[in-house]
């Protein structure tokens, strides 16, 4: 089974026909798979829930689609979001079965889903979608943004270098689920940050497993100009956040 973890927080201009495009991709791919969204609403309070169940009575026309809706009953952040949404998904997964996570903002294009089970499927751990492999584009992010991105990119990579990943920040991302619930289980610490480092973190945490975690990329269409609404990033916490990461990360290393 596909299990495809969307955190969500005051998405309800974007949730419905991100799910109608997932459903769609998946049909189109593999149409006897089943897949299963779960849609964490991280406090949100616009209508985002509201969308979710709309977009539920339409399922007949996704024979193989299940739809889950958790809720926190406050905003409480990516960090928690992805920790919800990851939980909930290895809770009920074999080993074999395949977890994504991807934007609640329609920026991640579902149609880069098949890619990235191919690459599961072929025998990698993890699986990002990076906007620094041959074949990328970014599309409607500033100039700020993608320089931070980059910037981030490039430290990680030197201080933390990982095979065939560059990209540490992106969260459209597939896992072997498996190797999610053996590294989630084997640390009591897994989703020890808080904010948009999580991403980050969970990259170096998994790096570190063994057996070693095979990682790979695909490269990523970013269109931040589908996204409907103001980013829920604060840029200044998250380059803050960033540096603090990385140097508690290697003072943890020079500490062993």
């Amino acid at each position: 089974m596909i299990h495809v973890a969307l955190p969500a927080y005051c998405e309800e201009a974007n949730i419905a026909s991100l799910l109608r495009d997932i459903c769609l991709t998946m049909g189109d791919v593999a149409p006897h798979r089943s897949f299963r969204i779960l849609v964490v609403d991280d406090g949100s309070t616009d209508g985002t829930a509201d969308r979710v169940r709309d977009f539920m009575q339409e399922l007949e026309l996704f024979p193989h689609a299940v739809i889950e809706l958790v809720q926190h009953d406050v905003n409480k952040g990516l960090a928690e979001a992805i920790k919800t949404g990851l939980t909930t998904a290895i809770a009920s997964s074999q080993d074999r079965d395949i977890v994504l996570t991807m934007d609640a903002d329609n920026s991640h294009l579902p149609g880069l889903i098949p890619s990235m089970i191919r690459k599961i499927e072929e025998g990698h751990d993890v699986v990002v979608a990076s906007r620094y492999q041959r074949g990328a584009r970014v599309i409607g992010l500033t100039a700020q943004r993608r320089f931070l991105s980059w910037g981030a990119s490039w430290l990680f990579r030197a201080a933390f270098p990982i095979p065939n990943v560059r990209d540490y920040t992106c969260g459209f991302r597939a896992y072997r689920a498996g190797t999610l619930r053996r590294a989630i289980d084997g640390n009591p610490d897994f989703f020890s940050e808080r904010g948009f480092t999580c991403m980050v973190d969970i990259l170096l945490k998994l790096r570190t497993e063994d057996p070693p975690v095979l990682m790979t990329e695909v490269p990523l269409l970013l269109r931040y100009d589908k996204k409907i609404g103001a980013s829920k990033m604060d840029v200044g916490q998250t380059v803050r956040d960033t540096f603090d990461l990385m140097g508690r990360r290697l003072l943890e290393r020079r500490g062993r």
